[in-house]
């Protein structure tokens, strides 16, 4: 059964981006991924935890934290 996983990632930049969807990509099992820098949101669908993305989220030194912390502020 497939999960989805919502972080609030900082996407600053392009160079950001890239490197977080090129790392998002090489998890296994995911299904569909989606970056909204607008909300400096990441949605990843498939079969992970929260914990595994923001684990292969934080190696590569971007902060990460679960969604739903965010979304009654």
């Amino acid at each position: 059964m497939a999960n989805v996983v919502e972080l609030k990632v900082g996407l600053h930049c392009d160079e950001c981006i890239k490197k977080i969807l090129k790392t998002i990509k090489k998890i296994e099992d995911i299904e569909t991924y989606d970056v909204d820098t607008q909300l400096n949101k990441v949605t990843v669908t498939g079969n992970v935890t929260t914990e595994e993305v923001i684990k292969v989220l934080h190696k590569i030194g971007k902060q990460a934290s679960n969604w739903d912390q965010h979304s009654s502020c």
